[in-house]
């Protein structure tokens, strides 16, 4: 099969596919997404040159047939067919029903059924199409491929994916338009920074008034915009420019949602190895909070909802709705502040060793005293605190 294609940045493809290889999910998806189906429209990522991500570096690229994507849904769908069937009216599924149904089910098709009954015990609401960039195919495939997933789920509440700032300001207002009324309704964006210095130091790809164009077409077709934003990527130095030049370019988008990944630096990464080559020096925990709090400071005019989602984000609990609640977050990291100095370290170190979520966490006896040990056997002080817990960091990435 020969199928040719025009990619996000204009080139045209001619694309040999191979025969059909069964059921297929990539490897990540937001954590907003985390009670999603899972449908694989493109392999790994167009662009693959940031130079603080890992995921798809030893991967190529590449579209996957629309026709192979349909077969995939088709499977699932028929799967939850069988899955709704066995269900009582409660909605529950007996284990020994579910054991006898796994067990005559070809073993080719045993990803797409854990993926059927994985979606079906989390209610069947919402699709998240992967890899990494949805929005680079045609319109019509998207069209085609999004109407499929209708008329096969038409109980779905949300079809969401990840694109790129450069795609999204490519892609015409009317197939925008097109691409939302077919079913996309929420598209996650990975802005970043709103520093063109910074943009170009990570080889982003796309420029502050790019991501502000690209932001602004999509809220003007009608659909739900995540934008994501990386605190701690411009270190020591560019840390109060990456927080102002990022609030102005949010000012500008008001997306539906601003969602924070704080940087962390896997060794493999270009980022990591080009630390000497352009003085990047890694901001400590509390250098990050400050930068954050700086960024919430200067958000104003929006009225976006502020999420920290992620496991990487020291203060899970700075959430909240602009302008309302803008105070409330502002003292959410006063309050951290506020804290004696042995007792933010305390904190840093339960949080990331994986077993804190707020700093009252610390009145509980049992788990201050965890803590405690944890400093003891790594001889922690203030000092190393953040070496430590990079090394930490490292080990579970």
């Amino acid at each position: 099969m020969i199928e040719g294609l025009k990619s996000g940045c204009g080139t045209k493809m001619a694309r040999i596919n191979p025969p059909y290889q069964g059921f297929e999910q990539g490897p990540i998806r937001p954590p907003s997404e985390a009670r999603s189906l899972l449908i694989r429209i493109t392999r790994n990522c167009p662009w693959n040159r940031c130079t603080f991500c890992s995921i798809y570096k030893q991967e190529k690229f590449s579209i996957r047939p629309v026709e192979d994507v349909k077969k995939d849904i088709e499977t699932v769908s028929r799967h939850l067919q069988r899955i709704m069937e066995l269900s009582d009216s409660t909605g529950a599924v007996y284990r020994r029903d579910l054991g006898r149904l796994a067990g005559d089910i070809d073993q080719n098709e045993i990803e797409a059924f854990n993926a059927a009954l994985n979606w079906f015990v989390c209610g069947m609401k919402s699709i998240f199409l992967q890899d990494a960039n949805s929005l680079v195919i045609k319109t019509d495939y998207l069209v085609e491929i999004l109407s499929f997933l209708k008329e096969k789920f038409p109980q779905v509440d949300r079809i969401t994916s990840y694109a790129r700032s450069h795609s999204l300001a490519r892609i015409s207002d009317e197939d925008l338009i097109r691409i939302k009324e077919a079913g996309l309704n929420r598209i996650h964006v990975g802005l970043e920074t709103g520093s063109d210095t910074l943009l170009k130091l990570i080889q982003k790809g796309s420029s502050k008034e790019m991501h502000i164009v690209a932001g602004q077409k999509v809220k003007n077709a009608g659909m739900e915009l995540s934008e994501y934003i990386m605190p701690g990527l411009g270190g020591s130095s560019l840390s109060k420019e990456h927080a102002l030049e990022t609030a102005d370019a949010l000012n500008q988008i008001d997306p539906h949602f601003i969602r924070l990944r704080t940087l962390i630096i896997p060794p493999e990464t270009q980022l990591f190895n080009d630390e000497t080559e352009y003085q990047f020096k890694k901001s400590t925990d509390i250098q990050v909070v400050e930068e954050i709090r700086l960024l919430i400071e200067n958000l104003n005019g929006i009225t976006s909802t502020f999420k920290s989602d992620h496991i990487a984000n020291l203060l899970q609990m700075i959430e909240g709705t602009f302008p309302d609640e803008k105070t409330k977050m502002l003292k959410i990291i006063e309050d951290f502040f506020a804290l004696p100095l042995e007792t933010q370290i305390q904190f840093q170190v339960g949080r990331r060793f994986g077993f804190l979520l707020h700093p009252d966490n610390l009145k509980t006896e049992h788990l201050k005293a965890r803590v405690e040990s944890i400093c003891q056997q790594f001889l922690i002080t203030p000092e190393n605190v953040d070496e430590v817990i990079d090394r930490t960091i490292q080990r579970t990435m």
